[in-house]
Order: C-alpha cells, then structure tokens, then sequence
C-alpha cells in the first residue's frame, strides 16, 4: 500500500478506508463480533494515512466560523455523547474513539468543523467491550431526521439527514462520501452488514449524509 496520496479523492478514501478498518478490528478484539464473546484476533497492522485538507464551497452565507464540535444528540436512536478529537497517530494512522468506551464518538479534525462548509465527519462503533457502540443503531436514521452537534464558540448546530446508505466496502470509492459540498454538511459513518469472520471485519459501512438545516 502506498504511504502518500496527492489526489484529494484519494486522501480522503484512504482515511475511511483506514478508519474504518480500525474500528472494524478493534470491535472483534474487545467485543468478539456478533454471536461471539472470546474471539481474539491479532491486532491490526498500521494504514498510512494523510490528512485531508479543508473542503471548500460557494454557499458562504449558510456556512459558519471554524469551531469545535463538543457533543452530537440524535433523538431518533437514543444517541448522545461527547465527541473526542480524532487526529493522526505518531506513525501517521487514523485515531479511533477508545473501543474500551463504544459509546464514545469522535470527530475527525483534518475535516471542516460542524457548519463550516464541507462535509463535516463523525465516527462511531457499532460494537466493542461486550457492548452496542454509540452508532448500534445508526442505519436506523431515515431522511428527514435530524441532528444536533453542540459546538464550543456556544452555538448548536442542526442538521437534517438525506441518505442513508449500506455500502460494500469494496464500492466505498465510489460512493463519494467526502466529496466538496457547496454547503455544510455532516458524514456520520460506522461499519454494519455481515460480519466476516476469516477477513475479521465488517463487509459494509453504513454512511449517513445530512445537510445543516439551523444554525
């Protein structure tokens, strides 16, 4: 696997990828998967990654200063937590939110902040510890549902979901998920379908798209 991307596309791949992965292998290690208690697989092998640079838009006039996002509340499936900044590791990995705590999420810190313009990222577990992870229920959410991310200058910022989508891993490419947005909007993402056992991963991302409604 190559260490260093230049296109933006690719940047951006390569972190979910990577992310993703993470959470997948840490959740089989302290939660065993579905169906298990004791399975315990070697850990995951280290994803080079780099940051994703600040995405850009027109719909300035919709959009807010940088600020960091404190907490994330989404009534339909029960959903509150604090958010942990998620930034690089020393050797240049994706951090993940502790499996230790599954109800934790995180935000990524190389993306815009919520409501700044671009596609802000929020990541969960599905599982981990012996427990439902924050995200359990994300594939639950519908368009039309909403989102609340409290931010540190003191604003609340909604969002209001329009896709929610299972994706193979293998298609994540194409599916666009960090893409330029002309606006602020949010990308919630944890793992969901089958769990493969042999491959010690999750075959499916589930990606919630949403767009800021309420500022």
């Amino acid at each position: 696997m190559t260490s260093r991307i230049t296109n933006r596309r690719g940047v951006l791949i390569a972190l979910v990828v990577a992310v993703l992965a993470a959470l997948a292998v840490l959740a089989l290690t302290f939660g065993g998967g579905p169906g298990s208690d004791t399975a315990q697989p070697p850990p995951a092998q280290p994803v080079a990654v780099v940051p994703a640079p600040q995405a850009g838009g027109q719909d300035a006039a919709a959009a807010l200063p940088k600020s960091e996002p404190v907490s994330i509340d989404i009534p339909k499936i029960g959903a509150h937590s604090s958010l942990v900044p998620l930034g690089l590791n020393p050797d240049n990995t994706v951090q993940v939110p502790p499996v230790t705590t599954p109800l934790q999420a995180g935000w990524y810190t190389y993306a815009p902040t919520p409501g700044e313009t671009g596609p802000a990222v929020v990541l969960g577990h599905v599982d981990g510890n012996h427990q439902k992870g924050i995200f359990f229920r994300l594939k639950e959410l519908a368009p039309g549902d909403r989102v609340s991310i409290a931010r540190k200058d003191g604003t609340t910022v909604v969002f209001e979901v329009t896709k929610v989508h299972q994706v193979p891993k293998k298609d994540f490419e194409a599916e666009g998920v960090y893409d330029d947005t002309a606006g602020p909007e949010l990308r919630l993402i944890t793992c969901g379908g089958v769990f493969d056992r042999n491959a010690h991963n999750y075959v499916d991302n589930i990606v919630v798209y949403a767009r800021l409604v309420q500022a």
